[in-house]
């Protein structure tokens, strides 16, 4: 065995000469021939000192690389409300840590400059910290936000029309002062404000901009989430091209296409969606074979023949990436004619599918597959209502009614259950998070919140789709040919860590560590907390201490599925990463496998995914934000009301507590007056510093309605204390616990979070400039009054 400081000297000096690369511990090895047992032990020890030491960083892949000397790094800036932010230099490494007042004049989004201050200390827990010192581009050139008129004595003085304080809370600080080129907006019309100047080292909370667009007034029905897509930069409306080319496709399928594909119409295949559906781009159908087993048929919209390469309507659905659902609306990314019409698999209609074929054995495994395209004609379309109602209720006239279907839904029911055991035995993850669905009226003020439902209907949907998603993807991994996957990396080691500390409150010890768990240790976590009052909080969490799924044309696999090989087939009518799976389907179906053709794909497909995974992220960030805008408005009139809920969070400015419906509201520290409470962050809670009162996540409560305001999003509650109410021994015990490790903990009083610049934010309309300049010119006497 060799010693350990001649290892070091080898691996520094292999990592110096290869300086600008990531490598594995299995390549260095390889590399410097510490292959033998002794030996790659001595040098797993060598690489842990190095890395504790910040010698070698260790990224989100495995792989290390030399820590640069840096002066200066250059990323992506994400702000926070509360005045920090991070900036992202490489996507598989840890984000710079930018403290409050460091950020600079930088936005979210922006491509900045930054000076390091700290280095990462791993020993100590602590990340790389530093200084935003440069904008080097600005990503957003617009705004939206409500429009305040000046008098005209203001306007003279100030020379502008009046300002905009910006709708999204991460800028909501900053004040838009409207200058008179553009549109001269009315008061209280929401507006789109292209910006003119940013913020500076010296006017931080200033912008100039021009009004381009009334959107209308903040009062008018609909507004509120024309508002919400124009901050996201979602398109409402199609260019003309792209409408021109839509409306040039012919509604008939030309007979020499038919006669090219496979025909299936004489099958039994049928839809199954929500009642309200009108994208119907998936399809399925099994039969049992005479050896005993499935014949499973998924049959998708093949999106891929009306939408071409480069055409107008592919270049918009790149743009848009993906279809956005909202409340009461879907901004599709498609033309309706296509998205509705003749892509949209409605029964007794001929349709052009792609089918995934699979015949699967009494485990549910894939012994034989076909991907083929194919023409269809459902059947039947179904709901999810429908299709419950059969199998779970057993409801005789519906049973009646689809007599001719119910024994492919009892055969497809059982194949399901064999599907998903297959799952929960390699270790997917099944997140049983609460799903709202939000009722509106003709003016879109929600009527109702309730959650959704999911029965063997929606289940074996999902089950048929991802064994097609699964096939897929493993055909196209197997035959090494360029491709789009959808990926799941393994959880962020510190969220992990985090997540695994939470979960002791309940009781629960997951072995081995938190860098490399797996996730058949995550299921067994969700199955402990089954039925239990916290287990909907749990499952969040736990979804919050995951990696974000993305597109990527390497196929790592699917971290919460436990899936080898994935992707996404089955949605090409939302989705532009199925169209382009679609399209490689077709491309690679006609033997055009020729190098030049791979080399172009495998230029291109590194572009899609990036776009992919952004347009995604932007559809589910305005989705989230029209539920809370919408959350608010409901609980205008239940202010005074009391309700149950569960404690879904906590943090040392207060709680957030969930009502059965998905409503969540803050109760502030400031709120809580049966005593002081310290911020336990080890164990995710508050304790009474006094009568060791405990409120942790997971934990029935009861609220009153104080506060909703639509304009931040914000919904106060305040705790209803119940007097008789004895703690449990368990939260006896942890107080003994908590104050032996900590006897000298700080008290914190309420109205604390205040002073840390925690509290709540009020998106009032103020006029900086104005008392600026009163402040500035104190004791003078303008030249107007003279």
């Amino acid at each position: 065995m060799r010693k350990l400081d001649q290892i070091q000297n080898d691996v520094l000096a292999y990592f110096q000469e290869n300086a600008s690369k990531s490598m594995s511990l299995k390549q260095v090895s390889e590399a410097l021939g510490y292959t033998a047992s002794d030996d790659f032990k001595s040098l797993v020890k060598v690489f842990a000192q190095l890395e504790q030491r910040g010698v070698l960083v260790l990224n989100k892949t495995g792989q290390f690389r030399l820590q640069e000397t840096r002066s200066t790094l250059t990323g992506t800036f994400r702000s926070n409300d509360r005045g920090f932010g991070f900036v992202t230099i490489d996507p598989n490494e840890a984000d710079v840590f930018i403290p409050r007042g460091r950020t600079g004049s930088a936005m979210e989004g922006d491509t900045v400059e930054i000076k390091v201050t700290r280095e990462a200390d791993p020993l100590a827990g602590k990340g790389v910290e530093g200084e935003v010192i440069a904008i080097l581009t600005r990503k957003s050139n617009q705004v939206v936000g409500v429009f305040t008129p000046y008098d005209s004595d203001r306007r003279e003085e100030t020379g502008y029309l009046g300002f905009v304080i910006p709708q999204d809370t991460k800028i909501s600080n900053i004040v838009v002062y409207i200058k008179p080129e553009g549109i001269h907006p009315v008061e209280g019309s929401v507006c789109l404000v292209e910006i003119t100047s940013y913020p500076t080292a010296k006017n931080p909370v200033k912008m100039e901009g021009l009004v381009t667009k009334e959107i209308g007034h903040k009062d008018a029905p609909g507004v509120d989430i024309l508002a919400v897509l124009y901050k996201f930069g979602i398109p409402t409306e199609f260019p003309a091209d792209v409408m021109a080319q839509a409306e040039g496709i012919p509604l008939e399928i030309p007979a020499e296409e038919a006669a090219n594909r496979r025909d299936l119409r004489g099958e039994r295949i049928v839809t199954i969606d929500g009642a309200d559906a009108k994208d119907l781009d998936d399809a399925i159908s099994l039969k049992i074979l005479e050896n005993g087993h499935y014949l499973l048929g998924v049959h998708i919209a093949d999106v891929s023949y009306y939408v071409t390469e480069n055409s107008p309507i592919d270049r918009e659905a790149y743009e848009r990436g993906t279809s956005v659902y909202l409340t009461d609306r879907v901004v599709p990314m498609l033309p309706q004619k296509l998205s509705n019409g003749i892509c949209s698999l409605l029964p007794h209609e001929d349709r052009l599918t792609l089918t995934c074929e699979m015949e699967m054995d009494a485990d549910g495994e894939v012994i034989a597959y076909d991907i083929f395209p194919s023409i269809i004609e459902s059947k039947q379309r179904m709901t999810y209502t429908d299709v419950n109602a059969i199998l779970m209720d057993h409801d005789k006239k519906l049973r009646e009614k689809y007599s001719e279907f119910v024994p492919m839904f009892e055969e497809m029911a059982a194949l399901h259950e064999i599907l998903l055991k297959k799952r929960q035995k390699r270790g997917a993850i099944d997140f049983e998070t609460d799903e709202a669905k939000i009722i509106v009226d003709e003016n879109g003020h929600p009527l109702d919140i309730y959650v959704q439902d999911r029965g063997v209907g929606e289940r074996l949907i999902e089950s048929f789709m991802l064994s097609a998603n699964e096939t897929i993807a493993h055909h196209f991994t197997k035959a090494k040919l360029p491709f789009i996957y959808r990926v799941h990396d393994q959880p962020d080691p510190v969220k992990m860590l985090r997540f695994l500390e939470f979960v002791t409150t309940f009781g629960i010890l997951v072995k081995g560590t938190h860098e490399n768990v797996k996730p058949k240790q995550l299921q067994a976590v969700l199955e402990k907390v089954k039925d239990e009052p916290y287990e909907a909080v749990v499952s969040t969490i736990l979804l919050r201490s995951m990696q974000q799924a993305k597109y990527d044309v390497t196929p790592i696999g699917h971290y919460g599925l436990a899936a080898k090989d994935y992707t996404h087939f089955t949605s090409p009518i939302r989705r532009y990463p199925d169209l382009i799976v679609h399209r490689l389907i077709r491309v690679y179906g006609k033997g055009t496998e020729d190098a030049k053709l791979m080399g172009e794909w495998e230029a291109k497909l590194p572009d899609i995914a990036v776009q992919s995974s952004q347009m995604e992220r932007r559809s589910v960030d305005a989705e989230r934000e029209t539920d809370s805008l919408k959350k608010a408005e409901f609980m205008l009139d239940k202010i005074g009301q009391e309700f149950e809920g569960v404690i879904s969070s906590v943090t040392k400015f207060g709680m957030f507590v969930q009502l059965p419906n998905t409503v969540e509201g803050l109760v502030h520290i400031s709120k809580m007056n049966e005593d002081y409470f310290n911020y336990i962050e080890s164990h995710m809670l508050l304790m009474g510093e006094r009568t060791g009162v405990i409120y942790r996540i997971g934990q029935k409560v009861k609220v009153k309605v104080e506060n909703a305001d639509v304009a931040t999003r914000a919904i106060d509650f305040s705790l209803i204390i119940d007097k008789e109410k004895q703690p449990t021994q368990s939260d006896l015990d942890l107080v003994k616990q908590i104050r032996a490790k900590a006897p000298k903990a700080k008290k914190r009083r309420p109205g604390a979070a205040e002073e840390a610049g925690q509290g709540k934010k009020k998106n009032k309309a103020k006029d900086p400039f104005y008392s600026h300049q009163h402040k500035k010119n104190k004791g003078k006497t303008s030249k107007k009054s003279k």
